[in-house]
């Protein structure tokens, strides 16, 4: 979960509140899912609060026909209280609400996007047809309203994803909207639809990051980054494809730069064997891996781990000493939980190869270190090795380890 997503929580919240985002941006520090409970719970309380009004209004629909009052409604109407009172609507005439949404101009139905329930966008999304939604998403797209169209892709059925995939063109406006939806199963639905559709869309859109700017480039990190590990796994696969090593270089660096180095370790985690070995090889991978290693500096999160220790790995020995080594001078508390990550994240084989290739000094300190580590069995690391074949690289770790338990 990253700041963009914390961002649009915030954004979403003011909207419900009608305040200038400014004057919350005191609750930044709560962070995307305590922002994002807090905004559903005070949309949910003010259109609550409303309902009786928005029922009395929704009395109407069936006396007056909508061929006559729709055109009215977008003369005199604000859209702050169309947009309000459709979820009411929707709720007490489904057929209405979908009857309506094809009746309005594609233009008003955007201007009333950010004040829909967003307990409604689901249904509005998944008992419409596509075409009028597509529509409206393209509308907000090229307003450049992401924060908007986000919802309307995190409620999005099969049927609208694969709509999207053929009828909205715009692959920055889809890739930034999908950074600010919350939820990221709805992402990872909606990746999953993108890689097995017919139109084949992800490798045009991850030409379009390579090539795009900062800001596009740390939208779709935040995206992918939030995918199920196969959806990673498989987009991976296909920006190695796509990406000269000299594109996926400057990904690294873009990320580095901008303090977006979680997110990229969980990203680059999830790759699959053969992504990883392109990236081990990659020329910026030796320039980089010293960095790497200090920003996992008192981490306990086993997902940036792992984006460190696997592509490390499979590193030259070369690169392995200099990680090694710098790993070994981390925060002693850091290194002293290094067993227990590797047990629980099975992490141990990458974790043995980068040591493996360290000098006698580094894996003396790491066995001092490991051996107040409470629960490091002597035994089991051993097996670990032995599993490795690196007993003869690693006797000094061992060796150590066992002096002094």
């Amino acid at each position: 979960m990253t700041e963009l997503v914390t961002r649009a929580q915030l954004i979403l919240l003011a909207r419900t509140l009608h305040v200038p985002v400014e004057r919350l941006a005191h609750l930044e520090h709560l962070g995307p899912h305590r922002l994002h409970e807090l905004q559903q719970r005070m949309a949910g309380n003010l259109f609550d609060r409303h309902t009786p009004v928005f029922e009395r209004i929704a009395k109407l629909v069936p006396i007056i026909p909508l061929a006559i009052s729709l055109p009215i409604v977008q003369k005199l109407v604000p859209p702050t209280m169309t947009g309000r009172a459709a979820g009411a609507i929707g709720v007490l005439y489904p057929d209405k609400a979908i009857e309506a949404l094809l009746r309005l101009d594609v233009s008003y139905a955007a201007d009333c996007g950010p004040y829909l329930d967003p307990r409604t966008v689901g249904q509005l999304t998944g008992d419409a047809p596509p075409a009028p939604v597509v529509a409206i998403l393209n509308e907000l797209l090229a307003r450049r309203d992401y924060i908007t169209a986000g919802p309307f892709l995190a409620y999005a059925t099969p049927e609208l994803i694969r709509a999207v995939e053929e009828g909205v063109p715009d692959d920055e406006g889809l890739i930034r909207s999908a950074a600010y939806a919350y939820s990221a199963e709805s992402i990872s639905a909606v990746m999953r639809q993108l890689l097995t559709g017919d139109g084949q869309r992800v490798p045009r859109m991850l030409d379009t990051v390579i090539h795009g700017s900062k800001e596009l480039r740390l939208a779709a990190l935040s995206v992918f980054a939030r995918c199920a590990p196969d959806v990673i796994a498989a987009v991976g696969d296909i920006l190695f494809e796509v990406a000269p090593p000299s594109a996926v270089a400057d990904l690294l660096t873009t990320f580095l730069a901008a303090d977006a180095t979680d997110d990229m370790l969980r990203f680059i985690g999830r790759l699959s064997p053969q992504a990883l070995t392109r990236l081990a090889l990659n020329p910026v991978l030796p320039e980089i891996a010293e960095a790497l290693v200090d920003a996992v500096d008192g981490s306990s999160d086993v997902g940036v781990w792992r984006g460190v220790l696997e592509p490390l790995a499979r590193t030259s020995e070369q690169v392995r000493r200099r990680a090694g080594g710098r790993l070994a001078r981390l925060d002693p508390a850091t290194v002293i939980t290094l067993p227990a990550l590797a047990q629980a994240a099975r992490l141990w084989p990458p974790l043995l190869w980068v040591l493996a290739a360290t000098d006698v000094d580094v894996q003396s300190r790491v066995g001092e270190l490991w051996a107040t580590a409470t629960r490091l069995d002597p035994d089991v690391l051993e097996r670990r090795i032995t599993d490795q074949r690196l007993d003869a690289m690693l006797t000094t770790l061992t060796t150590t380890l066992r002096m002094l338990r």
